[in-house]
């Protein structure tokens, strides 16, 4: 049904009552997968994190490929990100990676996504100059289960791996 106030692209809805205008989740619907209701907690994000390291090393392993990785760390602003950049390499050292970038975000806890050394990460993991970045804990990557595991996707997708110092479980 066209309006003259309705763009052509959109479709109103069926039904009147799919528009939710409170804070819980719309309910199953037809049209509408179900939402999961329960977060991941830290050790099946862990293990999610570990099967995508494996996968992605597997893979380097058969194309013959050694792991380029960057070395990643949050940290509060006039924080000294030293400390936690060494814990990052020592992993790619006690693994035998190659560090192509060693960077930080001074920003404090926010989303990944708006964090200007993480996107240079993820676009040279586009470009192919690492393979995974390599972090001390999850909470260089967000404290928030819900961004962490969305931020595990992307790099799931992007054929990429988060290697880190510490597991979910020990934060």
């Amino acid at each position: 049904m066209k309006t003259p106030f309705a763009p052509a692209g959109l479709r109103l809805p069926t039904r009147l009552d799919a528009w939710t205008t409170n804070s819980r989740p719309p309910a199953h619907t037809r049209e509408a997968p179900p939402q999961r209701l329960v977060r991941p907690g830290a050790a099946e994000l862990r293990a999610r994190r570990e099967a995508d390291l494996h996968r992605a090393l597997a893979r380097l392993a058969n194309a013959g490929t050694a792991a380029r990785v960057g070395c990643y760390s949050l940290v509060e602003p006039r924080q000294d990100p030293a400390d936690r950049l060494a814990k990052a390499q020592a992993v790619v050292h006690r693994r035998r990676w190659t560090t192509s970038v060693t960077t930080f975000d001074s920003t404090g806890a926010g989303d990944p996504a708006l964090r200007r050394q993480m996107a240079r990460l993820f676009a040279a993991l586009d470009a192919g100059e690492i393979h995974g970045i390599v972090a001390v804990s999850q909470v260089d990557i967000s404290p928030f289960h819900d961004i962490y595991e969305h931020t595990l996707a992307v790099l799931r997708a992007r054929s990429g791996f988060l290697a880190l110092a510490r597991s979910e479980t020990s934060i």
